[in-house]
């Protein structure tokens, strides 16, 4: 082998790892940003007066703000579809009914109700297309979230859970939807600017409960601008990046991650029984992803 070839070598093994070093940071940051938005949402709903409809138009008007400039800057222009309204309403409802059942659940908590019930949606949707996929996985998975959810001193209450399951059911169609976008980023900044429309009903609709906060903005302005507009573009960047597998299973880390914001930052805590129903879930959907990823590859 020739010099020239072992530097070559060596510069490409260097920049390799140099990459995929920076992807994983990246990676980590931007399931922190999603975990951070449940401890937003949670924060400002628990220790400052604003209301749940305010926090969801600020939210979703900064996400669109912030989208816009994204787009902006790549001189390109969101459009209009009927997919992207029905991408723009499922996304409103996720944002709405997110925003509102933490009024009475735990960052962890509902944090996992969330991603189980998207992520059961969409296995839902992959079996129902003739998709095989593993059968133990979801019941584990259904189990796990029945007993977290069954009545019990340490279940979040049940109006607050179905809201969050609506929350689920709507961010696993909107994530279904993007999976036929041709540029994710564009399609979620379309989505993101269609549901402004749908913000000004929900807030004539709650026009008499309106109370805004200064902190509560501020809340809310992270979880629009950083955590939802910056966090999607990012994961959007890095997610064609990593391979199927990954993809899937590194979204097992938002709940986890969410209940330990919960405690370090608000003092929350699961009960030992939610704990296990907790990590059944998670099995249960990783159990099942990995399994349907096994099966794609072969």
């Amino acid at each position: 082998m020739k010099i020239s070839e072992i530097k070559y070598n060596k510069a490409a093994a260097f920049s390799a790892g140099h990459t995929s070093w920076w992807i994983l940071a990246l990676t980590a940051l931007t399931m922190l940003a999603f975990a951070a938005n449940s401890l937003f949402t949670r924060m400002a709903l628990q220790t400052t007066p604003i209301d749940p409809a305010s926090f969801t138009a600020v939210r979703l008007v900064t996400g669109a703000l912030t989208l816009a400039i994204i787009v902006g800057l790549s001189r390109k222009k969101p459009g209009v579809s009927n997919m992207g309204m029905l991408s723009a309403a499922l996304l409103f409802i996720y944002a709405a009914a997110f925003s509102f059942a933490y009024r009475g659940m735990d960052t962890g908590a509902g944090a996992l109700v969330l991603f189980a019930s998207a992520q059961l949606l969409m296995i839902g949707y992959g079996y129902a297309r003739g998709e095989k996929t593993n059968l133990l996985g979801v019941a584990l998975a259904l189990a796990g979230l029945i007993i977290f959810l069954a009545p019990s001193d340490s279940a979040p209450p049940l109006g607050s859970s179905a809201l969050m399951v609506m929350a689920g059911l709507a961010w696993g169609g909107f994530s279904l939807l993007g999976r036929t976008s041709d540029s994710p980023v564009i399609g979620t900044a379309s989505s993101f600017i269609l549901t402004v429309p749908l913000v000004l009903v929900l807030l004539w609709f709650q026009r008499h409960q309106l109370h805004l906060d200064a902190t509560g903005l501020i809340y809310a302005t992270l979880s629009g601008s950083v955590t939802s507009a910056m966090g999607y573009a990012v994961w959007y960047w890095v997610r064609v990046r990593m391979t199927a597998i990954s993809a899937g299973t590194v979204q097992l880390s938002v709940p986890v991650l969410s209940a330990l914001l919960g405690l370090l930052v608000l003092g929350e805590a699961l009960s030992a029984r939610s704990a296990i129903a907790a990590v059944v879930v998670l099995a249960g959907v990783a159990l099942t992803t990995l399994s349907a990823r096994a099966r794609a590859k072969t």
